[in-house]
């Protein structure tokens, strides 16, 4: 079955309508505060459809993220009581408790690691404002940390283009499916604990 071919070759060509940058900015302020698709899956394949925009991409991508940031960090201050049925609806409650301590180990810093790795960012916006994080710093952090890795990403896709692109579309199948095991695995070993 080819399905995570076919919605790669779906996303090349969502990448090149003429209102992706638009989708790409609110997937990017939807996914910090409350969905959980990464930007990423736009992000990549507009660069690789455009690569002489990829600074641009990614300094959207950015500040969109940053904004949905500060959206996730006031629901954590004003919705927080609302949102923890969500979050543990989602299966999201062990990670925010997990967050919660460490904002309490690691302070500012969980914000900037956070912002970089695949972790959902979500947790921790909505963590930071719920724990009463000052928001300058927070937005700091995120900045560094979210455009760290999106800058990275359009920097990875630019140099590398069709060579990235080729090997992106013939392992994809294999990575899509990898990732999916990965994900029952993990969810297996948190129910265990």
């Amino acid at each position: 079955m080819a399905l995570f071919s076919t919605l790669y070759k779906r996303s090349l060509q969502w990448a090149q309508h003429r209102h992706a940058e638009r989708y790409l900015f609110g997937l990017s302020v939807a996914e910090s505060s409350f969905f959980p698709v990464p930007p990423d899956v736009m992000l990549i394949p507009m660069t690789l459809a455009r690569p002489q925009r990829a600074w641009w991409l990614a300094l959207l991508t950015t500040i969109a993220s940053v904004l949905g940031g500060v959206l996730g960090w006031l629901l954590g201050v004003w919705a927080l009581e609302a949102l923890l049925p969500w979050i543990e609806r989602l299966g999201y409650l062990p990670a925010y408790e997990s967050a919660v301590a460490d904002f309490r180990h690691w302070g500012i810093w969980i914000v900037f690691l956070a912002g970089f790795t695949p972790i959902p960012y979500k947790i921790f916006t909505i963590t930071a404002g719920s724990l009463a994080m000052p928001l300058l710093p927070f937005v700091l952090a995120s900045m560094v940390g979210r455009g760290g890795r999106f800058f990275l990403v359009a920097a990875l896709m630019r140099w590398g283009g069709p060579r990235i692109a080729a090997l992106e579309e013939a392992w994809m199948e294999r990575i899509g499916w990898s990732v999916v095991v990965l994900a029952i695995g993990i969810g297996i070993a948190v129910a265990a604990t």
